[in-house]
């Protein structure tokens, strides 16, 4: 045993950067850095097929890297105490509504992804917008107090809309405009680099959100017909994994919006059913349902959540922003 523990010592002495690692040369780990897998931990935790394709590397090659890398770190069990303590720093953006602040258990919040499904003018976008301005106040406030990444899929991002809201917060419209990082993403595949390569962004600007609005529309328009549906499944699976991973390693929150579709199949009731199928389903920490109502009023159910009853709650979307 006391052999066992000085050959791990070695071995931890050894692997000091990428490079050391068996089948990884000055090449290798400077593609596998460009792609967010700077660090042992990250290596350890990556598949073979995944991290063979970012470095240019055999499959054989990423196993042997991945085993070394697992030496490095420590993976295993911990108690739920332990797990506990971790979520004593999950932090919480209020939405502008006391009710829906109180339907998501305090508000949208960091380390998990919340994703919000409806109809077109159901306030999913105002929700995001009011999002980008709220987790920049203090923590007091019910903010962050941190920046923003927005990846505007729709070509719905309006900045006059966000200083409208920033104004009836009373908070510095320049400086909110400053702290929230817009990309537009021009298909699937330039949705999905994006996020590959938003962790320097995150670090450098302190960022606590990243929206997605919306998650699925690229995909929906790149992967039509049921036989590109395993491609696009397995695509999105990638993403929506990735999301939760900036969300773990920074505690951050992921806000996405989703579109919908009728169910053809449903005689009785609403027909109203999000896109993504189970992938997106499963992935989603709470998913919230929107549906308009009379004037400014929507009604937000919680259709899913790990730690929350379902419910429901009606707000308003104003020209101020979100409110009871």
């Amino acid at each position: 045993m006391a052999e066992d523990k000085e050959k791990d010592k070695d071995k931890k002495k050894y692997y000091k950067e990428l490079e050391d690692l068996p089948g990884i040369g000055e090449v290798t780990a400077e593609k596998l850095r460009a792609a967010g897998y700077g660090e042992f931990s990250k290596l350890a935790a990556a598949s073979p097929h995944e991290l063979a394709e970012l470095g240019g590397m055999g499959v054989e090659a990423a196993k042997k890297a991945i085993e070394a890398a697992k030496t490095m770190v420590e993976i295993g069990f911990e108690t739920g105490e332990q797990v506990l303590e971790r979520r004593k720093s999950i932090g919480r953006i209020a939405t502008g509504s006391k009710a829906l602040d109180e339907l998501l258990g305090g508000g949208v919040e960091t380390q998990a992804i919340t994703e919000a499904y409806a109809r077109f003018s159901s306030g999913k976008s105002q929700l995001g917008f009011q999002l980008t301005v709220n987790v920049q106040k203090t923590p007091e406030q019910g903010g962050l107090g941190r920046g923003v990444i927005f990846v505007d899929t729709e070509h719905t991002f309006r900045p006059d809309r966000i200083a409208q809201l920033a104004e009836a917060q009373e908070m510095d419209v320049s400086e909110v405009l400053k702290n929230i990082h817009v990309a537009r993403a021009e298909n699937s595949d330039h949705q999905i680099i994006l996020i590959e390569k938003c962790e320097d962004l995150i670090k450098e600007k302190n960022i606590g959100l990243i929206v997605v609005d919306s998650l699925m529309s690229q995909f929906r328009s790149d992967y039509m017909g049921r036989g590109a549906l395993g491609e696009r499944q397995q695509k999105l699976n990638k993403h929506v994994h990735m999301l939760q991973r900036l969300a773990d390693t920074y505690n951050l929150a992921v806000y996405m919006t989703n579109q919908v579709m009728d169910d053809p199949g449903m005689l009785f009731g609403d027909p109203t059913k999000p896109i993504g199928g189970n992938i997106v389903a499963h992935c989603s920490t709470s998913r919230l349902y929107l549906r308009k109502s009379k004037d400014d009023k929507r009604i937000a159910r919680l259709v899913d959540s790990p730690n929350l009853p379902e419910g429901e709650c009606v707000f308003r979307v104003k020209k101020e922003g979100i409110c009871d």
